[in-house]
């Protein structure tokens, strides 16, 4: 392991510890009983007891949070290079995607679960809906902030429209989409577990969501915290990749992944 990276590992993992501990002293200081507040050790047991459909449950959630996830930056990124392109589109249509941003997706699924028959591909326009704003708001501004020296310097060189889009503004925008992404990656995942809970899926096809409804409903209280740590933690794991990715496009000319010197 590398400094840096201990750096960036050790110190939240060490919070994580102390507030587990803290978690763990007080129930069983204070005798809370498990229906109310599960002890960590608890917990960790549920996780392991019941790891089969806790799996199977995080992998349908998963799946569609990753795909809503992949529409959203196909979509965002067209979008957003359109609207580089021509301010009279920007001016158009961005209001409708700050629109589709501010309109709560709970009001939204419901529609989107009637009008579509297949209930995945539901879920997965509607954590779309979620996740897209960031892509399109990022990338939009990286490809608007190109240095204009830059750019005279292609007009002067006779670049064409394609030459000065793909070789000049994409790459000055590969840091603002990168934060676009990651913030995404969260919101795709947000949206799919809101879009399964408005759903309410069960058998097979069931994702975390329907398992934490049911945890509620039979008062089984320790799988429903296992099912929020598995939705935490798949979180910082998709977060995490995104991070990677950035780091890895980013590490060799941009300042925000240089090391410190």
């Amino acid at each position: 392991m590398t400094p840096r990276l201990a750096w960036r590992l050790l110190p939240p993992l060490a919070v994580a510890a102390l507030l587990v501990a803290a978690w763990q002293a007080w129930v069983t200081l204070a005798a809370v009983p498990a229906y109310i507040v599960p002890s960590p050790r608890l917990v960790a047991h549920t996780l392991v007891a019941d790891r089969a459909l806790l799996a199977a449950s995080l992998g349908i959630t998963l799946g569609v949070a990753l795909q809503a996830l992949a529409v959203a930056l196909v979509v965002g990124v067209l979008v957003a290079i359109a609207f580089a392109q021509s301010r009279w589109i920007e001016a158009s249509f961005y209001p409708y995607a700050v629109l589709l941003q501010v309109t709560p997706i709970v009001a939204i699924a419901p529609l989107v679960i009637i009008w579509v028959k297949d209930t995945h591909v539901a879920l997965v326009l509607c954590a779309a809906v979620v996740a897209l704003f960031p892509v399109i708001a990022n990338t939009t501004l990286g490809l608007r902030s190109v240095d204009p020296g830059l750019r005279d310097l292609f007009r002067l060189n006779r670049a064409t429209r394609w030459q000065t889009l793909t070789r000049l503004a994409i790459p000055s925008a590969l840091p603002y989409f990168f934060g676009g992404l990651r913030v995404a990656t969260g919101l795709a995942l947000i949206g799919a577990v809101v879009a399964e809970f408005v759903a309410g899926t069960g058998g097979q096809g069931a994702g975390l969501a329907y398992q934490i409804l049911m945890a509620g409903i039979q008062l089984n209280v320790p799988r429903l915290f296992a099912a929020l740590v598995l939705i935490a933690a798949a979180g910082v794991v998709l977060f995490s990749c995104a991070s990677l990715l950035a780091w890895l496009a980013l590490r060799h000319w941009h300042e925000s992944e240089l090391p410190p010197r």
